[in-house]
């Protein structure tokens, strides 16, 4: 059975990184050929796609977060990780980390989900 799940804060500050790691057990992260993605849902807004990384650790970024997220993995824990920096209010979400058999934005078609994490961007 393939589980994740997202840790990290849940009040970060406006200009700072966001940072957060997925947790998945039930399979590795370099196995097979899945892609590793992150999404956000902002209050009353549709899902995101921020980006996802294939097992063979190449990377791919949605157009609005390329310029300012960072995601990376370590092997050794089987997690994979997203940066996001200079955040603003407008950041403020419910992250989710989710695997894919492709490489895909569209969130119908993520296999597997985290239960999502609340972040807030707040002073």
């Amino acid at each position: 059975q393939v589980q994740l799940r997202e840790s990290g804060p849940g009040l970060v500050r406006p200009s700072e990184t966001l940072s957060l790691s997925c947790t998945v057990s039930g399979t590795s992260i370099t196995a097979d050929y899945d892609y590793w993605g992150w999404f956000r849902r902002p209050p009353g807004k549709d899902l995101e796609w921020i980006g996802a990384m294939h097992t063979s650790g190449d990377i791919y970024y949605g157009p609005s977060f390329k310029s300012r997220t960072v995601i990376s993995r370590d092997t050794s824990k089987n997690q994979f990780a997203l940066q996001l920096s200079s955040v603003t209010p407008e950041d403020t979400a419910v992250y989710y980390c989710a695997r894919a058999p492709y490489l895909t934005y569209s969130a119908s078609e993520y296999e597997y989900w985290g239960q999502g994490t609340q972040v807030t961007v707040s002073s």
